[in-house]
């Protein structure tokens, strides 16, 4: 599923994985042996303990809107956010700089 910024009309990754149960929203990234990016609802923040690489977050409200942005997370780091927003893009570290991706940008998923 290919992740569009539609304020930008660019592409923001090509292939992103779904999280859908709680043990794929709960391991993440974390198994990735090689920068990926992953899509999946969560309210409570997140964590890199235990990743290989920096990512690059986007949490967005129920519309897709942008609300809250976190660029080159390296390992052993927090994000947290207001809990109102759930929906998480998780991308490789550089994705939110190259793709000029800001708050209020509206991010959208296309097959």
């Amino acid at each position: 599923m290919k992740v569009f910024n539609k304020t930008k009309n660019k592409v923001l990754y090509n292939e992103i994985k779904i999280a859908k149960t709680n043990e794929e929203k709960m391991r993440g990234l974390l198994d990735a042996i090689e920068t990926d990016a992953m899509l999946f609802d969560t309210r409570w923040g997140i964590h890199t303990f235990g990743m290989r690489f920096p990512i690059d977050c986007a949490v967005c409200d129920d519309s897709g809107y942008v609300r809250s942005i976190r660029k080159n997370m390296g390992p052993k780091r927090f994000f947290f956010w207001n809990p109102k927003y759930k929906k998480v893009f998780e991308f490789p570290a550089g994705t939110i700089e190259q793709t000029q991706t800001e708050l209020g940008d509206l991010i959208h998923c296309d097959d």
